[in-house]
């Protein structure tokens, strides 16, 4: 695994040609989208709306290309409707999906939030993932560095995490081995791809 990344050796699922990019890659590194009513183009955050897919890699420059230069309809091979507001949806529906993961994880005991908590599971080795927000203090999160071998997800904001975590705001959390740790990696690495201004930095050991 890469820092921040999914597993670069995952061979599980087909393989999907963006058709921003030219490039063929496994499906869970990139958005699908549907031709739904009205021929209108939605995103398919989770691979399960009916129709034929189109994909295009999980990297917003990839996404503007699809738009501007309407490899929507050359894919569908009809005239079709893209929303303006698509891009940033996909954006929305991403946060989304990652934050309800986390809260899945965090019931079934597999994630904790607050300093003072992560920081005992970094010592004890029971985090396998830490989170911190994007809007938090750079000095407090410097204080806690990412698990050896293991990821970092700094692009959320403590809104979201709060959202995750059932409190007002997060700014440190962490995730055991094991459940939905490894999905939430992936979603979280297809945001990343997407949202603009990623400035999560965060500190590694090793």
């Amino acid at each position: 695994m890469s820092r921040g990344g999914a597993s670069k050796d995952r061979s599980d699922g087909p393989d999907r040609k963006c058709i921003a990019t030219g490039e063929v890659q496994p499906k869970f590194g990139l958005i699908r989208f549907v031709i739904g009513p009205d021929d209108q183009v939605f995103p398919d955050i989770l691979g399960k709306l009916p129709g034929r897919g189109m994909y295009v890699a999980a990297d917003r420059a990839a996404l503007e290309q699809a738009v501007k230069k309407k490899l929507f309809t050359r894919a569908a091979k009809r005239q079709v409707n893209v929303p303006d507001d698509l891009i940033d949806e996909v954006e929305k529906q991403l946060a989304r999906r990652v934050v309800d993961l986390i809260s899945l994880q965090r019931k079934g005991g597999r994630a904790v939030a607050g300093y003072e908590k992560v920081k005992s599971w970094l010592q004890n080795e029971e985090a396998e993932v830490l989170i911190q927000a994007t809007d938090g203090s750079e000095r407090g999160k410097t204080k806690l560095s990412t698990p050896h071998y293991g990821q970092y997800i700094g692009w959320l904001t403590a809104d979201e995490l709060g959202l995750a975590f059932g409190r007002q705001t997060v700014i440190h959390g962490a995730l055991a081995s094991g459940g939905l740790t490894l999905r939430v990696v992936e979603e979280a690495q297809r945001l990343k791809g997407v949202r603009v201004n990623e400035t999560g930095k965060g500190q590694s050991k090793g």
